[in-house]
């Protein structure tokens, strides 16, 4: 077989593949939501993973980002499927790394289900490190663009699914560390969690460097921030230090992208 076709088969089983995941991904993520009788993912680990989990944990409506990112997701697939993204070279770049993104969001659902806790600690590590590892490639790769679908389906969309996941594996890791830690350290909650969040602050702010500024992790990052903070001040275990910290945080993170975004608005050849 030469090369040219070699690389046809290698395109369209890129696409199968991207297909394949994201239906394992809803597969899993309908599931999750206890379509089929069983608990939902905040049920599941002893009631670990909802709101009143830990103290980093951010309130329930924080999570309704998931249908944007889904949407998002659901739509990339569908896109890269067409024939005329196939010899695509952002899509042999990307296509890949998000299909891997999208498996691993979905083991992260059967780990919660029918894992241990520790273990969807791991399986979303893992994810966190390949949405930043997509979203570096994303950014940085000097194959064009497809214009503005381009941009949303892979850009943006990865970006929201990374900022989100930064928040969601400091909340996931707080749940499993709640569970194993003694009783007493309780009485260090404010101060621990204050603590995490500026290392969240200086992670959102290395993303949105080393990405040029892009916005959309931001946004999901201090999305999930200030719905922490909503939780921290009205629901369970309460604490108004680390609702306020959350609140500076999310301004931290938000702000330095929209600022940066705005000149460039103004004046474009602002890097």
């Amino acid at each position: 077989m030469n090369t040219a076709a070699q690389r046809r088969g290698s395109d369209l089983a890129r696409q199968i593949v991207v297909l394949s995941a994201v239906s394992f991904m809803l597969i899993a993520a309908v599931i999750g939501a206890g379509a089929f009788g069983n608990s939902a993912v905040q049920d599941q680990q002893g009631g670990a993973l909802n709101t009143d989990g830990s103290y980093l944990a951010p309130a329930g409506p924080a999570f309704s980002i998931w249908s944007i990112i889904y949407l998002g997701l659901i739509s990339y697939a569908i896109w890269q499927a067409l024939p005329s993204q196939r010899t695509s070279p952002r899509q042999r770049a990307l296509g890949w790394l998000v299909a891997l993104t999208m498996t691993l969001n979905g083991l992260w659902l059967v780990a919660a289900r029918f894992g241990t806790l520790f273990l969807t600690v791991v399986v979303i590590a893992l994810l966190l490190a390949a949405l930043g590892w997509t979203f570096r490639v994303a950014v940085s790769t000097r194959e064009p663009r497809g214009g503005v679908v381009d941009s949303v389906l892979i850009d943006a969309v990865t970006g929201l699914h990374l900022g989100w996941v930064t928040l969601a594996t400091v909340a996931n890791t707080a749940a499993w560390l709640t569970t194993i830690v003694p009783k007493e350290w309780e009485n260090a909650a404010d101060a621990i969690g204050i603590a995490v969040l500026i290392v969240v602050a200086l992670i959102g702010l290395a993303i949105a460097w080393r990405s040029s500024w892009r916005l959309t992790p931001a946004l999901a990052l201090a999305w999930g921030l200030s719905w922490l903070a909503v939780e921290r001040f009205t629901g369970e275990p309460q604490s108004a230090p680390i609702g306020v910290t959350a609140l500076i945080v999310a301004a931290v993170v938000l702000l330095p992208p929209v600022i940066v975004n705005v000149l460039r608005l103004i004046r474009p050849s602002v890097d």
